[in-house]
């Protein structure tokens, strides 16, 4: 059976279409013509201000720190420490002190000890000196081996030089201690220190 050949519109036809399309109504117009769905607007982030950072100069390792300006001194140093205790005893009798005119009543070598033995040392030496009634007493530290300083992290020699001071001004040691100052020459100098002890717990 040959193949139907494929029917075409008449004239007439289409003219009677467009007649029916002219006067035809949606039944529901509103999904005929659908609203584009508003895209809600990207919300703005909100970049936190960053602090200035302060500008840093170059360093090289083994470099020693410089303070900041407007600050105190760096008490990176026994002697900057031992110079920042107030002055609390008779301003004329620490300068007879200071020049190494007053006689330790008493003294302690910590020389050679590790900070486990010279701290309990220290302590008894201390407590014996208030119990017997003495004021002025001499410890011994010594200055420290200088190191060679050629690795990445830089060590502090003088380490009992450096601790023997926050000792005396630690408890129970502090309520002792009237005055912490860097010995005379003739005592010892930067590798000693005057202890000058209160008077009243006997």
């Amino acid at each position: 059976m040959p193949p139907r050949k494929p029917r075409h519109i008449r004239p007439e036809e289409l003219e009677l279409w467009q007649k029916v399309v002219q006067y035809a109504e949606p039944l529901h117009r509103a999904r005929m013509e659908p609203t584009p769905e508003a895209k809600p607007a990207p919300a703005s982030r909100k970049v936190k201000p960053q602090p200035p950072r302060p500008h840093q100069g170059q360093f090289r390792v083994g470099e020693t720190a410089m303070p900041r300006s407007g600050t105190q001194e760096v008490a990176s140093s026994p002697d900057a420490h031992i110079r920042s205790h107030p002055l609390r005893m008779d301003r004329k009798r620490f300068g007879q002190m200071k020049k190494g005119r007053l006689s330790p009543e008493a003294r302690i070598d910590l020389h050679g000890m590790t900070l486990a033995e010279a701290h309990p040392v220290l302590m008894r030496f201390i407590l014996g000196a208030v119990a017997d009634e003495r004021r002025l007493v001499l410890v011994i530290t010594g200055k420290g081996k200088v190191r060679d300083q050629s690795g990445p992290i830089p060590e502090r020699h003088g380490v009992l030089r450096h601790q023997v001071p926050h000792w005396l001004n630690s408890i129970p040691l502090k309520p002792y201690v009237l005055q912490i100052a860097e010995a005379h020459v003739k005592h010892g100098g930067a590798g000693a220190c005057y202890v000058y002890l209160r008077r009243g717990f006997s």
